[in-house]
């Protein structure tokens, strides 16, 4: 199937980025990109990574309200 990236791909792709950049930069770029992954995430957000911390809670008010029918619906035919 084109385009589909399967096991064996992504083994080839692992193997050469090992070769490329060898065994002691890839634990560095590994952490570079999830920094700059996080860095991302947050700006986009809007967060800065404590937002479980400090959320606001439900207020009593914020329950759905039902309304009362007025009147029911016509069948068309």
């Amino acid at each position: 199937m084109p385009g589909f990236i399967g096991l064996p791909e992504i083994l080839l792709l692992g193997l050469v980025v090992l070769l490329v950049f060898g065994p002691k930069r890839l634990p560095e770029m590994g952490r570079s990109m999830g920094r700059g992954l996080r860095e991302f995430k947050d700006s986009v957000t809007g967060g800065n990574g404590e937002d479980d911390k400090f959320s606001i809670p439900d207020l009593p008010g914020d329950e759905p309200v039902e309304l009362p029918v007025t009147r029911k619906a016509e069948r068309v035919a």
